[in-house]
């Protein structure tokens, strides 16, 4: 059985091919999102990796904020429901989600299950989100990637504002006019984006260590102001950015198994109807 997923975000496209709804044949990620050639590279780059073609699936799921985009897929499931499906396979028994996207950010709570039993999502402000970050990153001059080891070498994190990128940008370019070390704005931008998904994960109920998601969780330096901004430790979920992609591919397995156990009772109730008296 092979299952395709696909996520589209705002920032990047994301797909992974499984097989036997357990292990991944080939997986891409492509930083240019919903609205740009993303998600038609992505599809083409996991196609020429894995040697296989739309016929080749038994199933296939799009989820994030293009699902609607990829025209041969028929399933779409949101990406709530992918990432909190994704981010359990990678890592059994977690409880506690943080995602941070490239234009939200999600708290997701697992039930022991694996199943969710609440979600809050924070989707109305740039603020909190990869978007912030990269505003951010343009305003210091800096590469976005540099910006989780600068974190690191702060002593005194500048106050920056978590409830508008606007605001918060005009704050970065008079904390530079004084001459405010670079490290410090760093880490104070980072804990200003802890800020929104800090209280979201407070509304959800924290069990355990948390682990975070999406595209921001490669940045080392929100996720230590996160962490010490709740006071408990956060984790990294494997593969983080591809856990929406992970679950839309696992959703799609799913639905081929259903199928076919509904395929066999069927089957064995039209048999023991014909069955002799």
């Amino acid at each position: 059985m092979l299952t395709l997923g696909i996520d589209i975000g705002s920032a990047s496209s994301k797909a992974v091919i499984l097989a036997d709804g357990q292990t991944i044949v080939s997986q891409r990620v492509i930083q240019a999102g919903t609205g740009s050639s993303g998600p038609q590279r992505v599809l083409d780059a996991v196609f020429k990796k894995s040697g296989f073609s739309w016929d080749d699936f038994d199933n296939s799921v799009v989820t994030g904020y293009g699902r609607f985009s990829i025209e041969e897929v028929k399933n779409q499931v949101s990406e709530i429901t992918c990432h909190a499906k994704g981010v359990a396979f990678l890592v059994p028994g977690v409880h506690t989600i943080i995602d941070i996207g490239g234009q939200d950010v999600k708290a997701i709570s697992l039930d022991d299950r694996g199943f969710i039993s609440k979600f809050f999502m924070n989707d109305k402000c740039a603020a909190g989100t990869g978007r912030f970050l990269e505003v951010m990153s343009r305003v210091l001059e800096l590469d976005l990637s540099a910006m989780g080891d600068l974190h690191f070498q702060s002593r005194h994190p500048a106050q920056v504002s978590s409830t508008c990128t606007v605001f918060a940008e005009s704050e970065i370019i008079s904390l530079l006019s004084k001459g405010t070390p670079k490290e410090d704005i760093v880490a104070g931008v980072h804990y200003s984006t802890a800020v929104k998904a800090v209280a979201l994960a407070n509304r959800v109920g924290l069990r355990d260590e948390v682990v975070m998601c999406g595209g921001v969780a490669s940045n080392r330096g929100v996720v230590d102001a996160i962490s010490k901004s709740l006071n408990r430790k956060v984790s990294i979920a494997p593969l983080a950015q591809l856990s929406g992609a992970l679950g839309a591919a696992l959703i799609a397995a799913e639905e081929v198994r259903r199928r076919k156990d509904a395929g066999r009772t069927s089957a064995a109730e039209t048999q023991g109807n014909h069955a002799p008296v």
